[in-house]
């Protein structure tokens, strides 16, 4: 199904561009607002949160007028993470929920991710449906005076979130004892993640918590997980854990300082969860998902199914299959049994809770050899460039070269204007070569 506006994870842009201003999420608003309107429910509610960039103020107000236009009531969360806000739109009886934020992109960019009365991120055929109602005469929809939404600031969000991630604990869980490193990214998570593992008794050492609208993800979080393996060495930590801009992400780091990205922790529960007889199914990943992951699983005799790249998309097969184990290389990890989409926070504390003091975080992620790995980003103009005669040449070529030996996957990013390249064999001669063919021809 071809979009217009939504891509792989909700809508997501520069500032200012095309579709991320004021004017287009006026738009939104009163679009989805238009659309879940149609549930018939008495009250017609959405609730909003953000993450910390500064963009965020230009952003939210125009999107509270357009849902306010659409008669719908809004409450607003200020910055929490990304699961907060599902997990309190389902409890609020909610129509929708919508966090503003750009993930892990730099703080030039902005978005939105829209989650049903259910907590679930919305399907390609609802996003459909809204971009259908942005591009015809909208203004049709704009309510009566009589009938216009209200705007109601909730201040409780991150304490409410903070409850609702320990009622999924026995109450005698508790960290005391344990020193933990968490790097919040200067991002959504800044407030909630420290306060909730202080809550439950641990030493922490927070950093990248001071959000001045600019620095989120700026040189910290998940995609610069350096930072959690010195803070870790250097308090002599017994973890370290990384979230991005909105938190739905997770890297860990050991006690010896040895980053565990989604794979190893999504494989370290898996094993855990089949030991307690918790894991139900199977485990699902995406393409993107290492190799020597799916080859792990075969041995453990645990069913392994590859999604397209994307949270949500993993969550579809999850319940089509009934799974509740699934997750992303980079740090979107879904418990089906607690979540509807990523919780950095959450799968942290679930790990902990399988250590339990026993098993030293270095001993419980050591479960499977990942098979090296080489990803590059190019960044593009031509969103086109991969059906070009020359470049699918090149890669087809690679796929020849490769067979046997590894694989290679070449698709263009559903968040930014890139194409990535992810190439996976023990011979990495032949990897880089195949790799460095592609590249040249895209360039």
């Amino acid at each position: 199904m071809i979009k217009k506006y939504f891509g792989t994870d909700g809508i997501r842009g520069a500032i200012n561009s095309e579709n991320i201003n004021g004017d287009m999420f006026f738009k939104f608003g009163l679009a989805s607002g238009t659309y879940f309107k149609s549930q018939k429910k008495r009250k017609q509610t959405a609730i909003i949160a953000k993450d910390t960039r500064l963009s965020g103020y230009t952003l939210e107000p125009a999107l509270v007028s357009g849902l306010t236009s659409a008669g719908m009531h809004v409450y607003t969360l200020g910055p929490l993470p990304t699961n907060g806000l599902a997990m309190l739109t389902k409890l609020m009886k909610a129509n929708m929920g919508i966090m503003i934020t750009a993930s892990h992109n730099p703080h030039h960019d902005n978005g939105l991710k829209l989650f049903g009365p259910d907590g679930m991120k919305l399907s390609d055929k609802i996003e459909k449906r809204i971009e259908n109602l942005i591009d015809k005469k909208i203004y049709k929809n704009l309510t009566i005076p009589e009938k216009l939404g209200r705007v109601r600031r909730l201040e409780s969000g991150t304490k409410d979130y903070i409850k609702i991630l320990k009622k999924n604990f026995t109450k005698d869980f508790n960290l005391r004892g344990l020193r933990i490193v968490i790097d919040c990214a200067n991002g959504a998570g800044y407030k909630a993640g420290p306060e909730l593992l202080r809550s439950l008794g641990a030493k922490v050492i927070a950093i990248g918590t001071a959000p001045n609208g600019l620095n989120i993800n700026k040189n910290c979080g998940s995609t610069f997980p350096n930072n959690i393996r010195k803070a870790v060495k250097r308090y002599k930590a017994h973890l370290g854990i990384s979230l991005d801009g909105d938190a739905d992400r997770i890297i860990m780091c050991d006690e010896k300082g040895s980053i565990i990205d989604g794979d190893q922790i999504i494989a370290a529960l898996a094993v855990f969860w089949k030991t307690k007889r918790i894991l139900k199914g199977g485990v699902v990943g995406t393409l993107m998902s290492n190799y020597g992951l799916e080859n792990f699983f075969k041995r453990k005799k645990i069913k392994f199914i590859r999604a397209n790249v994307g949270d949500r998309y993993v969550k579809e097969i999850m319940q089509n299959k009934k799974f509740n184990l699934g997750g992303e290389q980079s740090g979107h990890i879904i418990l089906g049994k607690f979540a509807t989409t990523g919780d950095g926070l959450l799968v942290a504390l679930e790990v902990i809770q399988a250590l339990d003091r026993k098993i030293k975080a270095s001993n419980f992620f050591d479960v499977f050899e990942k098979i090296p790995q080489v990803l590059v980003n190019i960044k593009i103009e031509d969103e086109n460039i991969l059906k070009k005669f020359s470049v699918k040449n090149s890669i087809k070529i690679a796929n020849k070269l490769i067979k046997g030996h590894g694989r290679i996957l070449v698709r263009r990013s559903g968040t930014e204007a890139k194409i990535r390249i992810m190439g996976e064999s023990k011979n990495k001669v032949l990897l880089n070569k195949c790799i460095k063919n592609i590249t040249k021809t895209i360039n």
